[in-house]
C-alpha cells in the first residue's frame, strides 16, 4: 500500500475514535437521539441530489439504515449521554466484530476459522472484565447499551453484505435518509416536545460543529475513503487499522474530557484489543507456523 494510502487510512481511525470525543461533547448540549437524527438527516442531504442511489433494495436500505442509524447510534448516544465515557464506548464498539462473525454464522452459514473464535473468546472475557464493576453499579445501563449497539453494528454489517457488491459511499448516504425520522419520534417521546422545540431553537455553536463533524468527516469523507480502500486492497490489508479507532478514542477522551480509565477497564480494553488483534492477524500467525 503507497504511504499516502497508508495516511488516508489513518486518518479514518483517527476521524471515528474521536467521534466519540464529539459525540460526549454533543450530547452535553443535546437530546442524545435528537443529535442522532440531526447526524443521518445533514448525512442524507444534500448528497442524495448528487450521487446515484445504489443497485439494491429500498428493503436493504431500510434495513441497513434502521439497525446502523437507529439502533446502532441511538443506544450509543443514549448511553454516552446516560454517563458511559467516550474512550470506553470506544473500545467495547469494537465487539462487533465478532457478533458479526456469530450473526454471519447464523444468518449465512459463514463458519468462523478457529483464530477468529479463539479471538472472540478473549474478547469476551475483555467485555466481562470491564463489566464485572458496573454491573453493581449505576454504569450497568449504559455498558449494557453499548453492546447491544455493538450488536446492532453487527446486525448491520450482515445486512450489508446482503445488498452485494454495491457503491458503498451511496449505500451509506442512501440508508440514512432511513434513520432521522424514527430517532426524532423516539426523541419526542422519550425527551418530550419542549426539550426537543428548546434545542432546537437554541442550537448553539457547538451542536453546529457535533453534527457538522458526525455527518461528515464522519460518515461521508471516512467510509468514502475506507470504500476506496477496501476496493483496492485486501481486506487483511485495511482492516487492521482499524484496531486503532479504540486508541485515537482513549487518547482523544483523554486530552478533550479529560477521562481516566480505571485499572480494570484499562485492562479489560487491552484484553479486547487483543482478541481484536488474534482476529485479524491469527491466520496469518497459522500459516506461518505451518509453513516452518
Amino acid at each position: 500500500m503507497p504511504l499516502v494510502h497508508v495516511f488516508l487510512a489513518l486518518i479514518v481511525t483517527v476521524i471515528w475514535g474521536l467521534s466519540f470525543v464529539v459525540i460526549k461533547l454533543g450530547v452535553g448540549t443535546t437530546p442524545p437521539l435528537l443529535l442522532a437524527s440531526l447526524r443521518f438527516f445533514f448525512a442524507a442531504l444534500p448528497a442524495v441530489f448528487f450521487i446515484p442511489r445504489p443497485q439494491t433494495s429500498w428493503r436493504i436500505l431500510a434495513g441497513y439504515g434502521f439497525f446502523l442509524g437507529v439502533a446502532q447510534f441511538g443506544l450509543l448516544f443514549a448511553a454516552i449521554a446516560l454517563g458511559m465515557p467516550a474512550s470506553l464506548a470506544s473500545v467495547v464498539m469494537q465487539a462487533q466484530v465478532f457478533f458479526t462473525i456469530l450473526f454471519a454464522a447464523i444468518a449465512m452459514g459463514e463458519r468462523p476459522g478457529p483464530h477468529q473464535i479463539v479471538g472472540g473468546l478473549v474478547a469476551c472475557f475483555g467485555l466481562v472484565l470491564i463489566a464485572w464493576p458496573r454491573l453493581s453499579g449505576g454504569g450497568a445501563g449504559p455498558f449494557l447499551m453499548t453492546v447491544a449497539a455493538a450488536a446492532a453494528w453487527g446486525v448491520a454489517n450482515i445486512v450489508s453484505k446482503k445488498a452485494g457488491r454495491v457503491d458503498m459511499l451511496g449505500f451509506v448516504v442512501w440508508a440514512s435518509l432511513i434513520p432521522p425520522l424514527p430517532l426524532l419520534a423516539f426523541s419526542l417521546m422519550l425527551d418530550g416536545p419542549d426539550r426537543v422545540m428548546a434545542a432546537l431553537s437554541h442550537v448553539n455553536g457547538g451542536t453546529v460543529g457535533a453534527v457538522a463533524y458526525l455527518a461528515y468527516p464522519t460518515t461521508i469523507f471516512a467510509f468514502a475513503v475506507w470504500s476506496f480502500l477496501l476496493s483496492r486492497y485486501p481486506a487483511a490489508t485495511v482492516t487492521p487499522f482499524a484496531l486503532l479507532v479504540p486508541v485515537a478514542g482513549i487518547l482523544g477522551s483523554a486530552l478533550i474530557l479529560g477521562e481516566t480509565m480505571h485499572p480494570i477497564e484499562a485492562i479489560g480494553g487491552a484484553v479486547i484489543v487483543l482478541g481484536l488483534a488474534v482476529n485479524v492477524f491469527g491466520i496469518r500467525v497459522m500459516r506461518r507456523l505451518r509453513a516452518v
